[in-house]
């Protein structure tokens, strides 16, 4: 579970998130908005990026912004990012070996974890392949498994299956399904693609303008009139 409350960022003169409250139960959770609703400078702050103005976020009751952002990472935060992070002279093995080695995971458990992270997200490729090598849906994978590798309690997927074709978005929404049930890792998940979403989340929020508008059960929010307006731009949500 995490519980946001009264979070304020300012930039400048700008309020990308203004007086957020909210609470995230666990499992799989949405979190949906306009380009510019504040969504991305939210995962900012979880991350420790980002330092906000006022509010409290707390984690499994963990006061995590008390946390510097490199013991985020070992307390068990993870994340994607809209542009990838692998690199692409590295192997497979090495790019998620080394997620690994900043999460505070055992040297000596590192090979398992690293292949039992490619394993789960259901990468065929060889782990000494360079990431370079690969194809834009086997890099969102690797991505993936970056973001699963070792022990994470809460997982950040800021739009994992962009630019994807139906195929390949609908593997990438399979392999995050399961990650609350089979890691016991609250996930997540920003992305446009309201089909992933549906499919992913049982509980959904909505920023607009760095305001919560909504949250609820994905199927209730996605019928509500303000969210309608504000971002999908429809009175007709099928």
């Amino acid at each position: 579970m995490i519980e946001i409350r009264e979070l304020t960022v300012r930039f400048g003169g700008v309020t990308p998130i203004q007086a957020m409250d909210l609470t995230l139960p666990g499992g799989a959770c949405g979190l949906i908005g306009p380009n510019g609703a504040g969504k991305t400078t939210f995962f900012n702050v979880l991350s420790g990026f980002v330092t906000p103005a006022t509010g409290r976020v707390l984690a499994f009751g963990d006061d995590l912004l008390a946390l510097p952002g490199h013991r985020r990472a070992r307390w068990g935060l993870r994340r994607t990012f809209q542009t990838e992070q692998a690199i692409e002279q590295l192997s497979v093995y090495d790019n998620v070996a080394m997620v690994h080695e900043h999460t505070g995971g055992h040297r000596r458990d590192r090979h398992r974890d690293v292949l039992t992270a490619l394993d789960f997200v259901g990468l065929s490729v060889s782990p000494t392949a360079p990431v370079g090598a690969l194809g834009a849906g086997e890099r969102r994978l690797v991505e993936l498994a970056r973001a699963v590798v070792g022990r994470p309690r809460v997982v950040l997927l800021d739009e994992p299956a962009a630019g994807l074709p139906d195929e390949e978005t609908g593997r990438i929404g399979a392999v995050i399904r399961r990650i609350p049930a089979e890691l016991d890792a609250m996930t997540v998940l920003v992305d446009h693609d309201m089909s992933l979403v549906s499919a992913c989340c049982d509980v959904t929020a909505v920023l607009d303008f760095g305001r919560l508008i909504a949250a609820g059960p994905t199927q209730e929010v996605l019928r509500d009139e303000h969210v309608v307006r504000a971002y999908l731009g429809t009175e007709e949500v099928a």
